[in-house]
């Protein structure tokens, strides 16, 4: 037994449980297996995920990927939040391959995140790969910490923002993001 499951085993010990009972008996190691997978971001670096795949481009306009979901865990309670990204960027000459936007979501999603610091990364290593004149990203998530426990309001929704560059600069710029996003009001 792996030593994550082997925690997990004596998390049930600790709940109370019986880790030896028919339904319990594989739990250990299939958590440890989805904890793994949960938090697989760390394994995981913006060079591979890129992976050569920028392209040259004539386009200096706005690039937007929207409605990218996003599955992470607060690094509080380890309990999931669940959302969607937003990200947009200029080009100066380059342009990202359009999958590696999402991959590069999932990347700092899978680790245990506040999602003030996820908007961050990603709008960061969005802006180290591209060299991009501007780069802005939305996030909008539920967390499962304000829906399953403590204050227990189910229809919280969080939103965070980064500017970078050209979005943080230009008014006219931000409000064309977000009017094209739908996030203006």
């Amino acid at each position: 037994m792996t030593e994550l499951s082997s925690h997990y085993q004596q998390i049930l010990v600790g709940l109370g449980e019986d880790p030896e009972r028919e339904g319990l008996l594989d739990t250990p190691k299939r958590a440890a297996k989805a904890m793994q997978y949960l938090c697989k971001g760390y394994g995981e670096r913006l060079e591979d995920i890129v992976n050569g795949a920028l392209f040259a481009s004539t386009n200096d306009e706005m690039v937007i990927v929207q409605d990218i979901e996003l599955y992470s865990l607060c690094e509080h309670h380890l309990l999931p939040f669940i959302g969607k990204a937003h990200v947009a960027y200029i080009p100066t000459g380059k342009v990202l391959g359009l999958s590696k936007v999402a991959r590069i979501v999932d990347m700092y999603a899978r680790r245990l995140q506040i999602q003030e610091n996820l908007t961050r990364q990603i709008a960061e290593a969005i802006q180290e790969v591209t060299r991009a004149a501007g780069v802005a990203v939305v996030i909008e998530a539920q967390h499962m910490c304000m829906k399953m426990r403590g204050v227990e309001k189910q229809n919280s929704v969080m939103n965070t923002s980064v500017m970078l560059g050209t979005f943080r600069e230009s008014c006219t710029t931000r409000m064309e993001f977000l009017q094209l996003i739908g996030r203006s009001h």
